[in-house]
């Protein structure tokens, strides 16, 4: 008697189910690592008051110059592949459509993107920028000038640089996943480089282990900046102290929250908790604008632009190299590790929504659509803190800027002032949870080896992990709690930004060879009067000479138009259709054709681009949904009926 599979119930929540589920070689290394350097975490605190300081300064001493360089060569990647023919490539199969509507889609890939850090820098970078500019930057703390520059340095780190670094990971998964019918994991886009056999093997399980770490220590940095946020920002409203039982608490409630957004799974709970996020947002934003100096703030977002792209040529690359006061280092270095960290995090999500869409749209989209959406937050919370310092001289405390409450800060100088907090406080609280539920989703993805369904009882315990993580470093980091979250996602990216810099290398290998052997379509017109011969003339006869004195075969003519073909006299014959048709052109690099002496063109196939990841077939869901399921069934069609032909051929014997 055959047994019964597993019910939905059972594969969700079932310990013995889920774990048959998991891929053991990724889990146990990752649940082990991530414990292990918790525990490093609390036992270096102990070393001295500055611990974490002096561990950040070390790493980003020595790997700073590697993120920066990194960064702005991802920049590039995006805008080639976006701009090049490569942008022609759907991401699912020829005629499949965007599974989520656009509005959707952008919410959904923004919120989780982004959110905390958005609320938690809106005031806090800006005006730190301005108060305290790189020390080799030749501008005069707290005056105008460092207020441009100010606004320069946030979009900086917040726009097109950030953006790239996911989508080098999205990207990579959409397409290896929907397109080419991989597993949805980090690892299979080293496979045009690696192979499949490597893939599968202990260098994949390496490369998933390093994603899932940095993942949650990554997300754990900012579920600890929206703690501190929230915390300061009730000890503001005075309704409670900020001490370590408060954020306990906290974590416990909003991981509460999060646990049930994932239960209730993607298209109800993140997509509706996404929606939400948004229009909170854009009510804030809103809110400051209209009661805020808003003729300012307007030509603020005009001049922004403008400056933000007359000065990145110039700063894409800067490292500080003499500098002593560590800016780079708690500034851009810091950013480039967290966006690294979380690249997996929010590659693989975005990734997940974005099935059905070109790449073009999906570059334009999650490239340039959030970057311009963080000008105009930039702009109206920053450009707003901005002059409020310059003219009142209230914004700092202690004559240092307040990175918890700064926001606080200049809500308080507007009418509403506590109902404003609040609402910054609950917008926190949902990218919070929006963070941690999509966090989870794809850390569970991984742990499965890329399956898209996976158990919601393994998505709830990498919910605790990470909420976990960001509680011990808040509370062993004590004063420098946001150095030790900031010292995790430098640290722990280190080792994916090497993968994500040899996955642009093995995707464009794939993405060269779709480019290649995709055809280019072409209409053509037969007329019932007489036509254009395209791509020669009708054969001659010995009754009939061709043009150029020959008797018999056909006379090949190359000509670089249409109009250098010859025209045919006689009638189109009967078996050729009136009206018009479809041609498919597969172009061919002119050193694969040789012209031999009687005018007869050849192909060398082995000169002709190459799929670096042909002929592998996978017994998954994803690959009989994907474009590369189609292409073999075609290809298999095409062999058959030639088949078919020689069988025909065979029977009819040699003509005379």
């Amino acid at each position: 008697m055959s047994e019964r599979a597993p019910s939905q119930l059972q594969r969700d929540w079932a310990p013995a189910e889920v774990w048959r589920q998991l891929s053991k070689p990724v889990f146990i290394p990752a649940i082990l690592l991530i414990v292990a350097l918790t525990a490093f975490a609390i036992v270096y605190a102990q070393t001295g008051g500055d611990a974490f300081t002096v561990l950040n300064t070390a790493i980003t001493n020595g790997v700073g110059w590697w993120y920066v360089l990194a960064a702005s060569a991802f920049v590039v990647f995006a805008l080639y592949v976006g701009l090049s023919r490569i942008g022609s490539i759907r991401l699912g199969r020829d005629d499949e459509e965007p599974e989520f509507s656009t509005v959707s889609w952008f919410t959904m890939l923004f919120s989780a993107g982004m959110g905390i850090g958005l609320v938690f820098y809106s005031v806090a970078e800006p005006l730190s920028h301005m108060t305290t500019p790189p020390e080799n930057a030749g501008v005069e703390p707290g005056t105008t000038a460092a207020g441009r520059l100010a606004m320069d340095l946030t979009l900086y780190h917040w726009g097109l640089h950030a953006w790239a670094i996911y989508v080098v990971v999205g990207l990579g998964l959409a397409y290896m996943t929907f397109r080419r019918g991989r597993p949805l994991s980090i690892r299979w886009l080293l496979e045009p480089m690696l192979g499949r056999e490597r893939v599968e093997g202990w260098m994949g399980h390496v490369v998933d282990v390093v994603a899932i770490v940095g993942t949650m220590f990554g997300v754990a940095t900012s579920l600890g900046l929206g703690v501190q946020q929230i915390m300061a920002g009730l000890d503001f409203l005075g309704w409670f102290e900020q001490t370590p039982t408060l954020a306990i608490v906290l974590i416990a409630v909003v991981t509460g929250l999060a646990t049930l957004s994932v239960i209730t799974g993607l298209d109800r709970g993140l997509k509706w908790l996404s929606n939400i996020n948004m229009s909170l947002a854009g009510l804030l934003a809103l809110f400051v604008l209209l009661l805020g100096p808003t003729l300012v703030i307007l030509q603020s977002i005009v001049a922004n632009t403008g400056s933000y792209i007359a000065s990145l040529p110039g700063i894409a690359l800067e490292t500080w190299p003499l500098a002593t006061d560590g800016w780079a280092g708690g500034w851009t270095i810091f950013y480039w590790g967290w966006w690294m960290s979380w690249a997996p995090f929010v590659g693989m999500f975005i990734a997940r929504i974005s099935r059905g869409r070109t790449i073009r749209q999906f570059v334009f989209g999650v490239l340039l659509a959030p970057t311009v959406i963080g000008i105009l937050w930039f702009s109206i919370f920053g450009d707003a803190a901005i002059l409020r310092q310059l003219t009142e001289g209230d914004m700092l405390v202690d004559g240092a800027v307040d990175t918890n409450t700064s926001l606080f800060h200049l809500l308080e100088t507007y009418p509403a002032a506590a109902v404003t907090s609040v609402l910054a406080i609950l917008i926190i609280v949902f990218f919070f949870v929006t963070s941690a539920d999509s966090g989870a989703l794809v850390v569970d993805i991984l742990a499965t080896g890329g399956a898209t369904e996976t158990p919601r009882l393994t998505r709830v315990l990498w919910v605790v992990v990470a909420a976990g993580a960001a509680g011990v470093l808040l509370i062993v980091g004590g004063s420098e709690a946001l150095t030790a979250l900031q010292t995790a996602s430098i640290a722990t990216a280190v080792p994916f930004s090497i993968i994500m810099a040899l996955a642009c290398i093995s995707l464009l290998r794939a993405f060269h060879f779709e480019v290649a052997s995709a055809p280019r379509y072409m209409r053509a017109r037969i007329a019932s009067n007489g036509a254009l011969a395209l791509g020669g003339a009708a054969p001659a006869t010995d009754a009939e000479p061709a043009a150029d004195g020959r008797r018999g075969g056909w006379r090949r003519e190359i000509s670089t138009t249409f109009a250098g073909l010859s025209r045919r006299e006689q009638p189109a014959p009967a078996a050729v259709p009136s009206g018009e048709f479809l041609v498919a052109l597969h172009e061919v690099p002119a050193g694969a054709v040789e012209l031999g002496p009687d005018g007869v063109a050849t192909v060398d196939e082995e000169q002709v681009a190459q799929d670096p990841i042909a002929g592998e077939v996978f017994d998954t869901p994803e690959f009989a949904a994907s474009q590369a399921a189609v292409d073999l069934e075609q290809a298999d069609g095409d062999e058959r009926l030639a088949g078919g032909d020689d069988e025909r051929q065979g029977e009819q014997g040699p003509r005379a």
